[in-house]
């Protein structure tokens, strides 16, 4: 039997084929590590985008949401008290921070131009008269007339026309902590509004269930000046509402003190009481103090009757509420370039007369500015820190050029 042979006519793999061929491993290989690279680079990029766009508004939230719907439903110069109730506490919260986008004031009438004031275009709360509460850039979203009972369930409720100004809406949303205060006449389930209607309790129920299941808030602190209050939150159902007034059924809600001059009551027990508290506060403070310490204060030689809290449908627990969460907000302040030679006063409005007039004024101090920014303690400069501001930007600036470098040298390799 003859060996088989090898076809002498047969093409032999030239010394270049083989080359080719064992070259284009380490290729495909440098290839494959570059993309890799390329990928896990971009991955990277998006990873910091995601947690930068989640986290900013976490930090923004409770400091730029807090929001305050102040109403006084009464009119005629006998009652000035309300309308001195709604202004003291207006002015208290803007105060502590929160900006008058977040307030909505709702006047039934304009005791400061009324003719019997012997103090024109002023509204005091004190005895001395030396707090003027109305001539401090007070901004009325409702007067006179405008101030119903379907005024108020309309604005809780954003059941307004699409042209109606967001001026006087209330633009609040589900991480929203709303302070609801009223104050005017009212009995047992009711608040009268002008003497001409009135807004029962349960229908005010309804309305803060409607806001609960729109997710308009988050959480709402309610509180109520009137005769026989605590009869207004008994409907209540929704979740997250915390309740006060200022007397029981059957008790009626006293004045504290009255003006020679003017010949009226000029502010009401319950509302003298929680500015006697709040006043004694800071934004920083603020947001230590427990709202729950503050009612416990108003006993009856404070109040001559009988103040009431409702909290069980507070979910989180009333001993951890804090003042500052519904009563302050972060009113941030813009940067403004100050000349090297020039002054700035630096005015704590702690140190000046408070909320009732007391006197414990301090001179402002006067200190050199820095020339570069002025910014309040422990407040940012930036509202909110969005992913397209500037110091976000540039930090992504190294992964985004690693990022083009790494997929050019791809490219190259690849042709």
């Amino acid at each position: 039997m003859s060996s088989p042979t090898s076809n002498p006519l047969a093409p032999r793999p030239s010394s270049s084929s083989l080359t080719r061929t064992h070259g284009s491993r380490p290729r495909r290989s440098a290839v494959a590590l570059l993309s890799s690279l390329w990928i896990a680079c971009c991955l990277v990029l998006i990873a910091l985008a995601a947690t930068t766009a989640t986290a900013t508004p976490e930090s923004t939230t409770d400091a730029h949401n807090n929001w305050a719907v102040l109403i006084d439903s009464s009119r005629f110069w006998f009652n000035y008290r309300h309308i001195a109730n709604t202004l003291s506490l207006y002015r208290t919260v803007k105060r502590l921070g929160i900006p008058d986008d977040n307030i909505l004031l709702m006047l039934a009438d304009d005791i400061a131009c009324n003719p019997r004031n012997s103090l024109p275009a002023k509204v005091i709360n004190n005895a001395d008269a030396r707090l003027d509460l109305y001539g401090q850039g007070v901004e009325v979203d409702y007067r006179g007339y405008e101030v119903t009972a379907e005024a108020v369930i309309r604005l809780l409720t954003d059941r307004l026309s699409a042209h109606f100004p967001r001026s006087k809406r209330l633009l609040t949303d589900h991480e929203s902590r709303i302070l609801v205060f009223m104050t005017g006449h009212g009995g047992d389930e009711f608040l009268k509004f002008q003497d001409a209607e009135e807004l029962g309790a349960q229908d005010l129920a309804d309305a803060f269930e409607q806001m609960r299941e729109a997710r308009r808030f988050k959480e709402l602190l309610f509180m109520i000046d009137t005769c026989q209050a605590n009869t207004m939150y008994g409907p209540f159902r929704s979740p997250g509402i915390v309740a006060a007034g200022s007397s029981a059924k059957g008790e009626n809600s006293y004045s504290h003190h009255m003006d020679m001059d003017l010949g009226v009551a000029v502010i009401d027990r319950f509302t003298y009481w929680t500015l006697d508290h709040l006043e004694k506060l800071d934004r920083r403070t603020a947001g230590n103090a427990s709202l729950a310490d503050m009612f416990k204060s108003f006993t009856w030689d404070k109040m001559h009757s009988t103040v009431g809290v409702r909290e069980d449908l507070f979910e989180r627990g009333f001993a951890d509420a804090k003042i500052g969460e519904f009563f302050a907000g972060s009113r941030p302040v813009k940067v403004t370039p100050i000349k090297a030679d020039e002054q700035v006063v630096a005015v704590d409005a702690d140190k000046f007369q408070d909320g009732l007039g007391h006197e414990h004024i301090k001179e402002a101090e006067v200190r050199p500015s820095p020339a570069a920014d002025v910014r309040r303690d422990g407040e940012s400069t930036n509202e909110h820190a969005d992913v397209g501001d500037l110091d976000t930007s540039v930090a992504y600036i190294p992964v985004v050029a690693m990022t083009l470098f790494l997929g050019l040298m791809c490219a190259i390799t690849i042709l």
